[in-house]
């Protein structure tokens, strides 16, 4: 069994984030702009490249690029976020002995962004964490724990009940602790969720999942 399993950690954003987005472009002229680039070329890769190879080598350049934007804009939670959003999706296609310290970096840059916003943008932090604590293997191999990732996917749910996201990941949790018929009802609840025209490659590609 793999240090992290081959399950993308997170996608993490609804109409809450455009929201968010929106509200601090005039604070920060080209945050916007750079946080949407990472968001854009992060569906790509996941949902529009088919070599693993190819998508690891993909993500560790995009990982770069977003180290450099949480660079420009310190403080600022969305490109914590993506950071740890782009540096999960590399450990799920890294090597085993790569993983577990890719998995470890993504839970510090999210555990930043905890500590300036523990809610935003629109739980998309709470989820995050959440889902690497469930696919992380616990003691001795791994830092994870379900009881925490309950504890991160409900406060998520909690902020933003009717996402995509946040239903998705909280059912698959519930799936892979044998609780069947609790997943079943969430995860066709994250199918009621509205189509987002703003980030469609991603919505297709989740809708699928689900």
């Amino acid at each position: 069994m793999s240090i992290l399993r081959k399950v993308s950690l997170v996608s993490l954003f609804g109409a809450a984030l455009v929201s968010s987005y929106r509200s601090q472009a005039a604070d920060h002229p080209g945050m916007d702009e750079a946080v949407r680039h990472l968001d854009d070329e992060w569906a790509h890769i996941k949902y529009q490249v088919n070599d693993r190879d190819e998508q690891f080598k993909d993500l560790q350049a995009l990982a770069v690029e977003a180290a450099a934007v949480v660079g420009r804009y310190p403080g600022q939670v969305q490109p914590l976020l993506w950071n740890g959003i782009i540096d999960s999706e590399e450990a799920a296609k890294a090597s085993i002995m790569q993983k577990l310290g890719l998995a470890t970096a993504a839970r510090k840059l999210l555990e930043k962004a905890e500590a300036i916003d523990k809610a935003g943008p629109g739980g998309a932090v709470a989820m995050s964490l959440g889902v690497i604590y469930y696919h992380v293997p616990g003691f001795p191999m791994g830092f994870g724990d379900n009881k925490k990732a309950r504890n991160y996917l409900e406060t998520a749910l909690a902020i933003d009940p009717n996402g995509l996201d946040t239903n998705y990941f909280y059912g698959d949790f519930l799936a892979r602790r044998g609780e069947i018929d609790q997943a079943k009802r969430v995860l066709a609840h994250a199918l009621d969720a509205p189509e987002n025209p703003a980030r469609p490659v991603w919505d297709a590609g989740r809708r699928a999942e689900v």
